[in-house]
């Protein structure tokens, strides 16, 4: 069966019952049909334990990090402890492209799974609206006289679908006539900052931060000099609640936000994370691609700055994966060099001290004389490892790993991120560069020093760094697989996202606006007697 057959044939239980496992009662609850929920209440003891699920440099066979997470909540679950697993909504640009969905597969999923997938409870809309509601205020002020004096304008419309057409367009008005460009949703400002945001206040904060261009001075401009904040707040006010839903299993499931990890922070919301860890004695949550974007973001910006601690980290691997990382005739000795990828992964996990295990996502074709290996090698980084086969047999195919994820939770994780805030905008690069890349040197075009001085004068250096590179790679050349070692990288620009509160780094030809395939999944998609298929 499809994945979406084996979600249909899901009997799930009313969303009311799913809530009432986490002491939530249901007048709590805003009901979207029986099978979702928002959950209208505030965080409070946040008691829980913070599993990240993370993986190796993806593949295009996939690793299955949702997979695995789905599986190992539905296993902990089986072990009658209370938990709770925390996921990005995914975007419906890669579900009419090319990825397809992302609320895991087999019999580790997250329902209803077409609902997820889609428009689900309309926050990506919100986050859409907002976004282009703030493009036609800052239109609509230079329209009506441009008191601001704004110059030059940085903040761009998006659309959640993949449209290469509007990676640049011509806005062509009788005040006004510019090149532009669209972003896909999930690469705006607005949704990395609602998934940052603590409280209603603080997205209304973050909203007014952003810088929507430069005036006649080359100085920024924020929103909330067009007073547009609360407008902006109101839009996202009923997207801002999380989402509740349930795995295939009846494990409750919490679903917010979903920005890109290449671009942006990869990670689901910080109300939903805290919400989550008030609710559960275990929340499993997961970064997006490998752990040089998605977990280094979710350490060193996510949880540094919003006071999460993360108990545990579970860094999942397949033996296809290890394989297209490797060199060499046989299978075997492909997969015994692709084991530097993993390598790279473990040895810059450890720089965090946190407890760490390899889950090895086991497919039916992998051979015992294999997995063997990776367990050897696990073993000799002293580094605990466990198999899932959660696709194929749901829970009871992750118990193991669900056990030995309990124990290292009871471990003392003495949580370290990598640099400071404070530090220069230049240092914290380098130090990503060299100690999560392992790149020799940093070099930088002129436009990038330009930009970075230029922040560094109006003080607002002391944030973060999101770095936007290729998923493929630990470096910035996706064709350097495994663990590639003394090479260059190139900051090619530099971007002040003053209201998500970090600043990114581009290391590449990064698209905020991603394109359609020559065979796109929307061929595949229909409704037929009343139900959607097609989608995966």
């Amino acid at each position: 069966m499809t994945d979406l057959e084996i979600a249909n044939k899901c009997q799930k239980e009313d969303i009311k019952e799913i809530a009432q496992k986490l002491n939530i009662n249901p007048d709590e609850l805003i009901c979207y049909g029986n099978d979702k929920a928002k959950i209208k209440i505030n965080p409070t003891n946040e008691n829980g334990k913070l599993i990240l699920v993370t993986a190796i440099n993806p593949t295009p066979y996939g690793e299955g990090k949702t997979t695995v997470s789905i599986g190992l909540a539905d296993a902990l679950h089986e072990l009658k402890e209370k938990v709770l697993v925390c996921l990005r909504q995914p975007s419906m640009g890669p579900v009419f492209g090319l990825k397809g969905g992302a609320t895991g597969g087999g019999y580790s999923q997250v329902v209803p799974m077409d609902e997820i997938n889609l428009h689900f409870t309309g926050d990506f809309h919100a986050i859409t609206t907002a976004n282009n509601l703030l493009c036609a205020a800052i239109d609509n002020h230079i329209y009506q006289g441009n008191k601001l004096k704004i110059k030059k304008v940085t903040f761009n419309r998006s659309l959640d679908v993949n449209d290469r057409a509007l990676r640049q367009i011509t806005i062509n008005e009788n005040y006004n006539s510019r090149t532009e460009s669209f972003n896909i949703t999930a690469a705006s400002e607005i949704m990395a900052l609602f998934c940052l945001a603590t409280s209603l206040d603080n997205l209304k904060h973050r909203l007014g931060n952003i810088i929507i261009g430069y005036n006649e001075e080359n100085k920024p401009v924020f929103a909330k000099e067009l007073k547009i904040e609360g407008a902006l707040t109101v839009i996202l006010k009923d997207a801002f609640m999380p989402n509740l839903v349930q795995t295939l299993e009846h494990t409750p499931a919490i679903i917010h936000g979903g920005p890109f990890a290449n671009i942006a922070h990869g990670c689901n919301s910080v109300v939903a994370t805290r919400l989550s860890l008030s609710l559960a004695d275990y929340v499993i949550t997961e970064a997006g691609f490998g752990a040089d974007l998605g977990a280094e973001k979710f350490l060193d910006i996510k949880c540094k700055n919003n006071n999460l601690n993360p108990d545990a980290i579970v860094l999942v691997t397949t033996i296809k994966a290890l394989k297209y990382n490797g060199e060499g005739d046989g299978e075997l000795q492909k997969l015994s060099t692709g084991l530097s990828n993993l390598e790279v992964h473990i040895d810059n996990l450890k720089q965090y001290k946190v407890p760490i295990i390899v889950c090895i996502n086991k497919y039916q074709d992998n051979i015992d004389e294999e997995i063997n290996i990776v367990k050897a090698f696990c073993q000799k980084k002293n580094v605990p490892v466990e198999l899932s086969t959660a696709y194929i047999d749901g829970g009871k195919g992750a118990i193991n790993l669900a056990k030995t994820v309990i124990k290292l939770c009871d471990e003392k994780s003495n949580f370290t991120p990598l640099y400071q805030d404070n530090q220069s905008i230049k240092e914290k690069i380098e130090i990503i560069a060299t100690k999560i890349y392992h790149a020799k040197d940093v070099e930088y075009t002129e436009e990038a020093l330009e930009k970075i001085n230029k922040i560094a004068s109006w003080n607002l250096d002391k944030l973060p760094i999101c770095i936007a590179k290729t998923q493929y790679s630990i470096s910035d050349d996706p064709k350097k697989l495994g663990y590639p070692k003394d090479f260059k990288i190139m900051v090619k620009d530099v971007r002040l996202y003053n209201g998500a509160g970090f600043i990114t780094v581009l290391l590449g030809n990064i698209m905020t606006m991603p394109g359609l395939p020559k065979t796109p999944n929307y061929e595949q998609i229909d409704v037929v007697d009343n139900k959607v298929t097609g989608i995966f």
